[in-house]
């Protein structure tokens, strides 16, 4: 691990893990990357000045007032009765702390809930409202709260980590679902006439390798962040790609029969 990603890493674990986005960032690890990359360190409402004095003193800025008021840990409410059931909460939240389903009544996990406000915008019938966290307001002095803030942060950045891992995984079966498909047609095409689609199956294969290259990459960068979890998924990534360029490969062939 290079000297730049360790201070990364430092910055990120300074930060509430809130993945809200306040920061002008899609959560917090970006934000810790931009700061690295010199952006200003006042922009995490969430974590407050004590944040900002923690990353003043990491980073060897002075201390900045924070661009937007301090917001201490809230949690989202869903009133159920006035739920359509839309799921676009459910596509916003960063965490998945939201259940439910295509029109059935959606509900909030407060105990994952981050209190990002991401779910807000998107419900066309603002059925969601935005309240103090229950377990910040059961706190009682400064180390109970400190707890909580830590408990908060670890829970916020492994279940954004596991909602990317699971979006990457879909988004890569998808990709080889289409490849799949254009194989089939392109094969059905060529028994059913005499026209030439070398071309067409020239892609496909294309296509095929390509899928297995990012997944063996996928598998490398796995196994430079030591993620066994992630290796894991690679690896069958590469058996479900590798097995798709056989397939795409075979069409070239000529149908002897």
């Amino acid at each position: 691990m290079t000297g730049h990603s360790t201070l990364i890493d430092a910055i990120d674990a300074l930060l509430p893990q809130t993945q809200c986005g306040k920061c002008g960032h899609p959560g917090c690890r970006p934000y810790a990357e931009a700061i690295d990359s010199g952006e200003p360190i006042n922009r995490c409402p969430p974590g407050g000045e004590e944040t900002v004095d923690r990353l003043a003193e990491l980073t060897g800025r002075p201390p900045q007032p924070l661009e937007q008021p301090a917001q201490r840990p809230l949690t989202a409410v869903i009133r159920e009765a006035e739920c359509i059931g839309c799921t676009k909460c459910i596509q916003a939240c960063p965490v998945d702390a939201i259940l439910g389903a295509s029109k059935r009544m959606h509900s909030v996990i407060t105990a994952e809930c981050t209190g990002c406000e991401l779910c807000v915008a998107p419900c066309p019938v603002d059925c969601i409202d935005l309240v103090p966290h229950p377990a910040w307001q059961a706190t009682s002095g400064e180390a109970e709260q400190q707890a909580y803030l830590a408990r908060r942060a670890q829970l916020g950045r492994r279940r954004h980590q596991a909602r990317q891992q699971r979006l990457a995984r879909l988004e890569r079966e998808k990709r080889l679902e289409r490849q799949r498909r254009m194989i089939r047609q392109e094969s059905r095409s060529t028994r059913s006439g005499p026209a030439n689609h070398q071309r067409q199956r020239q892609m496909a294969v294309k296509a095929a390798e390509q899928a297995v290259r990012r997944a063996r990459q996928q598998f490398e960068h796995a196994q430079r962040c030591h993620d066994r979890e992630a290796c894991r998924q690679a690896e069958a990534q590469i058996e479900r790609a590798t097995a798709l360029l056989e397939e795409a490969r075979a069409s070239l062939t000529p149908d002897l029969q």
